[in-house]
């Protein structure tokens, strides 16, 4: 509690100032005052000319008025330790502004307008620097102690970055870390900072003079501070820090820099997501979820990876009700205890097969989903591979299910998740999601409600992702199992699928299948790699092993199959459209009828047969199974072979 001892009136106001308020008011009185003397025994002043009530009514008036004027912008609000230019703009407009006001006294004092007016453009300049140099005066205090002691012996940090967020960086560990941390340097590709300096650090050069530089400075550690640069940017710098021992750090993005609100504990490690090579996917969701607003929704798979972040991101679009679907229970019951804290939604957890038609048509008639997004589904290639009539029934036939039952009861928009594997498939895995399309795009023709579906690459730090698999393998010390040396994927973040799964909701007319532009695909073998270099290890101190392709696996996936273009482009310049490819109504029709009678095939054979009747060109791959092979083995044979 701030100890009162001053009221002052204000106006017919009244506001109080705490005891440090009225010190520096104190000061300021004194500081104005000295001024004006200093101004009047001037040698030219004419000081003799000035009488002595006049002198005590300048005296009032201008430190009334001075004080006045620095209370009215604020310098009494402020934290001088702190102080920066801000403050010192402030200073200049409210000594000018009583300057102002107090040159029409000083015209009245003397005979001499002219004097007047030159004798206040000399109070003005000595009053800025009277009380700007005490507020000053305080900031320097504050760092007094930083000025006057040597170079701290702490951990060496080079900063990569001498913008904006570079320079706040630096701050904090200046202002709060200076004995555990010595900020050596910036690291910056501009050529026009080479050789400058940023708040007494030097820029010791360009992002390739980065193993020197740490070489020849010690650094222990290499904080990368450049939020708003792609990720591409960023892949290659990580790539260079890491032929240096130095520990490698990143600043958040820039989002999380509004405000300039930077602590060190924000700096963190670098993680695989920072480096996909690619500018994330930014949807503007709360102009686009407009159709989710004070509607019921419904998420099937709300258990799973992409389903409860997608339950996260709808809640703050306010649906009246949101209905959590699966048959994990326990996955529906870790998402309800996340979610049930928020704002107000009601939450109704369903446990349900969608395989089971009547109780899926059951939850539909009992709640009446406005919006449905279905992400149920079997999604791990080697497991339906060897269970391939499950994907049938669950991939296919379960979507059915849900997606006539929107039918059924007038659902507003069914968004499908489905996977770039549906693009020229070669695993049954694939080949169902596929034929989860085309069963939505054929119930888009007769149904009133409209139907899409979205096609992604692998979700990093999903439940089936390799990311958390190399994790653990190399937690325990490794060697990292790779399938192949040359198999390459797309890769997205959670966030980033959710995001796309909601705009493409906006967009569904007619039976789309949308597409995600997602850069350039990335090989297995370089994630393994980087992940064993951000986890503190060499590649060989945890090893490399070369497992061998499973079944189904393709070297690397598609996006758009060869009917579909991208020359169809939605609002969004990074989202596609991919039309819609011919469909057999008459085979769809028959399907839907032997699954309504419990007819579905049974063992590989049977089922690849069962999807080539809608995939004619369909035919599952097969490798034939070698023994593994540690990874640092078939390079050292390759390099062999070039020479």
């Amino acid at each position: 509690m701030p100890n009162y001892n001053l009221w002052v009136g204000y106006w017919g106001g009244i506001f109080v100032c705490p005891r440090k308020k009225f010190f520096m008011l104190l000061i300021d009185a004194v500081l104005v005052n000295l001024a004006l003397l200093l101004t009047l025994i001037l040698p030219y002043s004419g000081v003799l000319q000035i009488k002595a009530s006049s002198y005590l009514s300048l005296v009032i008036a201008f430190t009334i008025i001075r004080l006045f004027c620095l209370y009215y912008f604020g310098l009494y609000n402020r934290i001088w330790e702190y102080a920066s230019i801000n403050e010192l703009i402030s200073t200049i407009k409210a000594v000018t502004a009583s300057s102002l006001i107090s040159v029409f006294f000083m015209v009245q004092v003397l005979a001499d307008p002219f004097r007047a007016f030159g004798l206040e453009l000399i109070n003005w300049f000595i009053n800025i620097v009277f009380i700007g140099g005490f507020r000053l005066f305080l900031r320097i205090r504050q760092q007094g102690n930083r000025i006057i002691t040597p170079a701290s012996k702490g951990r060496r940090v080079l900063i990569v970055g001498a913008g904006d967020a570079g320079a706040l960086a630096a701050k904090e560990f200046e202002n709060h870390y200076h004995e555990s941390v010595n900020v050596i340097g910036f690291i910056d590709d501009d050529p026009r900072k080479q050789k400058l300096q940023l708040l007494g650090h030097d820029v010791l050069g360009t992002r390739n003079d980065i193993p020197k530089v740490v070489n020849e400075y010690r650094i222990e550690e290499i904080v990368i501070a450049m939020p708003s640069v792609s990720d591409k940017i960023i892949s290659d710098i990580v790539e260079i820090c890491h032929t240096t021992p130095a520990d490698v750090k990143i600043l958040p993005g820039m989002f999380d820099l509004i405000d300039g609100n930077v602590t060190v504990s924000q700096i963190r490690e670098v993680q695989v997501e920072d480096l996909l090579g690619r500018e994330p996917v930014k949807v503007d969701l709360a102009s686009m979820a407009g159709y989710i607003r004070d509607q019921v929704v419904l998420v099937t798979g709300a258990g799973g990876s992409i389903g409860s972040e997608l339950c996260r991101q709808l809640m703050r679009l306010a649906p009246r009700e949101l209905l959590l679907l699966d048959i994990n229970e326990n996955g529906i019951h870790d998402i309800i205890l996340d979610l049930r804290e928020q704002n107000g939604v009601r939450l109704v957890p369903l446990i349900k097969d969608i395989r089971d038609w009547e109780g899926i048509n059951g939850v539909f008639e009992l709640y009446r989903p406005d919006v449905v997004y279905h992400a149920a589904a079997h999604k791990h290639v080697p497991l339906m591979e060897y269970n391939p009539e499950e994907a049938i029934k669950n991939n296919c036939w379960g979507t059915h299910n849900v997606a006539q039952a929107a039918n059924v009861h007038h659902a507003k928009r069914f968004v499908l998740v489905s996977t770039d594997k549906a693009v020229n498939p070669t695993s049954v895995m694939g080949a169902s999601k596929r034929i989860a399309e085309m069963l939505i795009q054929y119930l888009n023709l007769v149904s009133e409600t409209q139907y899409a579906g979205v096609r992604f690459g692998n979700v990093l730090g999903s439940t089936g992702s390799v990311v958390p698999l190399f994790k653990k393998q190399i937690a325990q010390g490794g060697p990292v199992t790779v399938t192949h040396e040359d198999m390459v994927r797309y890769f997205m973040t959670i966030r980033e699928a959710v995001q796309l799964i909601i705009q493409a909701g906006a967009f569904a007319h007619n039976g789309e299948i949308f597409v995600l532009d997602m850069g350039e695909p990335v090989r297995i073998i370089d994630l393994a790699q980087t992940l064993i270099k951000l986890s503190g290890f060499e590649v060989e101190d945890i090893g490399i092993v070369i497992t061998g392709a499973r079944p189904g696996e393709k070297l690397y996936e598609e996006l758009l199959t060869t009917e579909e273009v991208r020359k169809n482009q939605t609002k969004h310049q990074r989202i596609f459209i991919a039309p819609p490819t011919g469909i057999d109504h008459k085979i769809v029709a028959r399907i839907v009828s032997e699954f309504k009678h419990g007819i579905f095939p049974v063992g590989p054979k049977e089922t690849e047969a069962w999807i080539q009747r809608l995939l004619p060109e369909f035919k599952l791959v097969r490798h034939d199974k070698a023994e593994p092979v540690a990874y640092h083995t078939l390079y050292e044979a390759a390099a062999a072979g070039d020479q």
